[in-house]
């Protein structure tokens, strides 16, 4: 579908219903004609009925897949009749190359180079854009046409001396390398160095006539701006030679044109990208030392420059400085951890980063996080003491600029905000103080925030950010006999109510950062939680202090025991309070964890009461749907009900009755009852499952009574709502059940059972595709049974279907479905490998064996085009353990499956390149085959993969 924005021309209803009949006739039966085409474009951008729009959008969209796009699309752009018709048969024309190109036999492929080049010479002054994207299918074309050599060298032999020609000529050449590393090529790795030693080879020319431009365009800043651009993109790819750009004028062109006051904001933010990129391109300092030095120099000029946009409030210079004093840090790092001081270790570079820090827009610091990021990382790792010191003073300036930051506006009423942009800033300042307080100490920098507050009386906004900063270290102090944290909390709960909302906002973030401290003075405990409860009790500050309340349960645990009555009134009255969903299930999820913690005898009778609440709520849900015949969203009392079973973890002997086990049996039939009502909805259902997997989870083989009815149910309303959650569900009875001898056929029933209607929804045209949630689940539960009753699994008939439903699913580019298909085919082969000592070892490594002379050739060859062909290269860890397992069960025979399938991957592209050499297919074969371990395999997949993406 093609996005478009657009302005009216109105077609009168019958002639809009004819053109619709007539174009979905004319596509189905062959090619459309051109007048057509072009009223499909109109009625894209122009009709302004969205339904036209849509429909128009469609149409086109099936027209840019069909054959036909080609020739159309160059008669479009011949007749040259307006902006949109050329807009998109230039689009249509960069997508068929980049995704169709194999469509064009490869004695067309000149005719099309040059029928591409005469366009966008025609078409040159109609609009950019088209020229962008006719650059790009140039370029696209030249990157995949192993015929047509030296392009760059081509194309400025044939425009050079054409001054009009020169500024499509430039956007040519800026996207060539830009295009090297596309996503959307699929040109592999031995074409892409072809073409990158074709680039380098012939990149001092492309410099020298950017040099040309440069002096010939006089004060023409557009084409200023093309050459900064398209030298960035040549120093982004890596080609330039280092030497020789260090000698050349266009860098001095460069830093005259950042050093210039009256320089257009557009001429520079692209001559900023491209001193940017050139930073980037020269990381390794060593081995790019000319260059280094000239860039280094260059960018140590600018400080004035700098001074003076902030003088003139120039936000966008400003940022741009910013970003150029920030990537000459990034790049000069090393060298200024390793010679701090010593020649391009000079620490200016951080006073020029100090400099934007004391900036009074907060946008302007945060483009330096990155640096302070990686420098703390740098530090941190290398921990030598001498070295901590000498970097520790700026850190302290750093922490003083961000506390500033940090700051409200003085007129600023009511809590700070933790989701405009502002309230995010805040939480990535956060962060960095996190990984960079090592360096100056934590219990230092804490003293010295407190002490702040203590000496004088500052302004609200200053106390409120000073608290916020120390919120931040906190747990990061010794709460040890730490006197400074005692006073800090003792100061904190005595603050009188009528200070500024934000002050006890953050005041009360603070004391639950401050649990351990609690923890360790539990005389401080009754305070802390009177404290918190007055905050309980206000609208802005109930969800903060909720929270809080959460991190005292969660850490003083054992102190909390005897306020657990106080815990359970506030749970019974939780809809009193302002609460948002999380901070509400967060309460209850700290009076779980210190319910979990009460004599053995008392925890049922206090998860009933815990429990009664939500489940009262639900049986009232019910009891109105069943009156009105439309029944509540019960979702909140499920989701409070889950955390309640996930956090009751009480340490239960062998031999012992589990004290949640009656609750829960009590509670089942509320959770049946919603799950029946509900079960059209996928969300509702989904919590359901949520909370009897909590359930089951919280009393394990204790919830054995709920197991027929429930499996049941999920059975029988999979069979007409087929929800992934059953299936996830299954999995986590099979993890509990799947080894007691007498569940194990009634699991298998189920999984029979539950896989009927998955496999029918898997089956259907893209089911793969638009189910992953499915995939997910499906071998989520199959890998349970592996692990847990294998030879269960193995003997049965659905087993087949499994594997053959797997094979289909390696290709899946979803991340969670690909990592549960590639774990259950990895550990399905891995129990006939594992020789557990267990009695059914022999029986697995028979039944895998079978499962594997059947499947074994087909797994591997789709392993292998999966790799090569579908998926993403974070996949390839789990296919490589996968591909050694099956190694490690039947070495000889993996071989020859191996070969089979590396005979069928196709050695050159449609443009003629070499994909794949022989000697490439017969070294990654003898890489696999005599791998050691499995990191080998990994390694080896990684590199071979590379030569088809």
């Amino acid at each position: 579908s093609i996005l478009c924005v657009f302005f009216p021309l109105r077609m009168a209803n019958l002639q809009e219903k004819r053109l619709w009949r007539s174009m979905k006739f004319l596509l189905e039966g062959g090619k459309p004609n051109l007048s057509l085409v072009y009223q499909a474009v109109q009625a894209l951008y122009h009709d302004p009925d969205p339904t036209g729009k849509e429909r128009a959008s469609v149409w086109l969209g099936e027209l840019q897949r069909s054959m036909y796009a080609w020739e159309i699309s160059d008669q479009l752009l011949q007749l040259k009749q307006d902006v949109e018709s050329c807009y998109f048969a230039a689009q249509t024309m960069k997508m068929k190359i980049q995704t169709s190109f194999f469509e064009l036999p490869p004695e067309t492929h000149n005719a099309l180079r040059d029928s591409l080049l005469t366009h966008i010479q025609n078409l040159k002054d109609l609009s950019p854009i088209i020229v962008t994207q006719l650059a790009l299918a140039i370029a696209d074309l030249a990157l995949q046409m192993a015929t047509w050599k030296g392009c760059v060298h081509t194309l400025i032999e044939k425009y050079n001396n054409d001054i009009s020609s020169m500024p499509f000529l430039i956007e040519i050449l800026t996207v060539l390398p830009e295009e090297v590393h596309s996503r959307s090529l699929r040109i592999g790795a031995n074409r892409r160095t072809e073409i990158i030693e074709d680039l380098a080879f012939y990149s001092s020319t492309v410099v020298t006539l950017l040099t040309s431009c440069v002096e010939k365009a006089g004060n023409d800043e557009k084409m200023l701006i093309k050459v900064f651009r398209c030298l960035g993109s040549w120093f982004n790819l890596g080609v330039l030679d280092s030497n020789f750009m260090a000698s050349n004028q266009l860098l001095m062109v460069l830093f005259q044109v950042l050093q210039r006051d009256e320089t257009s904001t557009n001429l520079h933010e692209a001559a900023s990208d491209c001193v940017c990129s050139a930073l980037y391109a020269i990381e390794n300092v060593d081995t790019n030392v000319a260059l280094a030095l000239q860039l280094f120099q260059g960018v140590l000029t600018l400080e004035t420059a700098y001074h003076m946009a902030v003088a003139r409030e120039d936000l966008d210079k400003v940022l741009n400085y910013c970003r150029i004093f920030t990537e000459l840090c990034e790049t000069f790092l090393e060298t200024t951890v390793r010679s701090p001081g010593q020649g391009m270790g000079d620490l200016r570079i951080l006073e020029l980063l100090l400099i934007c820090a004391g900036h009074p827009q907060y946008e302007v610091v945060e483009i330096s996080f990155n640096f302070w990021y990686r420098l703390g990382e740098h530090l941190y790792k290398i921990n030598d003491v001498a070295l901590h010191s000498i970097f520790r003073p700026y850190i302290q300036r750093l922490l003083h600029c961000l506390a500033r930051h940090c700051q409200l506006d003085p007129d600023h009423e009511g809590i700070p905000e933790d989701t405009d942009d502002f309230g995010e800033f805040r939480m990535r300042v956060s962060d960095l103080v996190k990984d960079v307080i090592f360096l100056v100490g934590s219990m230092e920098c804490f003293t010295q925030l407190y002490s702040t507050l203590k000496q004088g009386n500052p302004p609200w906004e200053v106390t409120e950010a000073v608290l916020f900063i120390m919120a931040s270290i906190a747990k990061s102090v010794d709460p040890e006999n730490n006197p400074t944290l005692t006073e800090v909390l003792e100061q904190i709960v005595m603050l009188p109510e009528n200070v500024h909302m934000a002050v006890r906002y953050t005041s009360i973030e603070l004391v639950g950062e401050m649990s351990e401290v609690v923890d360790r003075n539990p005389r401080f405990l009754d305070s802390v939680l009177n404290y918190l409860m007055k905050g309980l009790r206000e609208k802005s500050l109930a969800s903060a202090a909720a929270k809080a309340i959460h991190n005292i349960c969660s850490v003083c645990r054992d102190h909390m025991a005897q306020h657990f009555q106080g815990l359970l009134e506030i749970a019974r009255s939780l809809d009193s309070f302002a609460l948002s969903t999380e901070a509400a299930v967060g309460l209850l999820k700290g009076t779980a964890l210190v319910l979990a913690r009460l004599p053995l005898e008392k925890i049922a009778e206090c998860l009933s009461d815990l429990c009664t609440v939500q489940v009262l709520a639900l049986k009232k849900l019910l009891a109105e749907g069943s009156a009105n015949g439309k029944s509540a969203d019960p979702t909140v009392w499920l989701d409070r009900l889950a955390v309640i079973f996930r956090h009751t973890n009480p340490i239960v002997e062998n031999g012992q009755t589990h004290p949640c086990q009656k609750v829960i049996q009590e509670i089942w039939p509320v959770l049946s009852e919603t799950l029946n009502t509900h079960q059209a909805d996928n969300r509702i259902v989904e919590r359901c499952c949520r909370c009897l997997r909590f359930a089951v989870r919280c009393v394990g083989k204790g919830s054995a009574s709920l197991l027929q009815p429930l499996v049941t149910q999920m059975v029988s309303v999979y069979q007409v709502h087929p929800h992934s959650c059953f299936l996830y569900l299954g999995s986590i009875l099979v993890d509990e059940y799947g080894m007691e001898e007498g569940c194990r056929q009634g699991l298998l029933d189920m999984l029979q059972a539950l896989c009927m209607p998955t496999f029918q929804l898997l089956e259907q045209a893209n089911g793969l595709r638009n189910h992953p949630d499915t995939v997910d689940d499906l071998f989520r539960l199959a890998t349970r049974f592996v692990q847990r009753s294998p030879v269960t699994l193995l003997s049965s008939g659905i087993v087949v279907h499994i594997i053959q439903c797997a094979i289909a699913a390696t290709s899946l580019d979803h991340r969670d479905a690909n990592c549960s298909v590639m774990k259950f085919v990895r550990d399905f082969v891995h129990s006939g490998v594992a020789n557990d000592h267990e009695e059914d070892f022999e029986v697995r490594k028979q039944l895998i064996g079978q499962a594997m002379e059947q499947h074994g050739q087909q797994l591997v060859t789709q392993l292998v085009h999966s790799c090569c062909f579908c998926l993403p290269p974070y996949t390839l860890p789990d296919v490589a353990e996968v591909l050694w397992e099956i190694m490690f069960f039947d070495r000889p025979t993996f071989c020859r499956w191996l070969e089979n399938a590396l005979k069928g991957l196709p050695k050159e592209t449609s443009g003629g390149a070499v994909t794949v050499t022989h000697k490439q297919l017969t070294d990654f074969h003898k890489q696999i085959t005599s791998a050691e371990e499995c990191k080998q395999v990994c390694w080896a997949v990684r590199e071979f993969t590379r030569l088809f993406r």
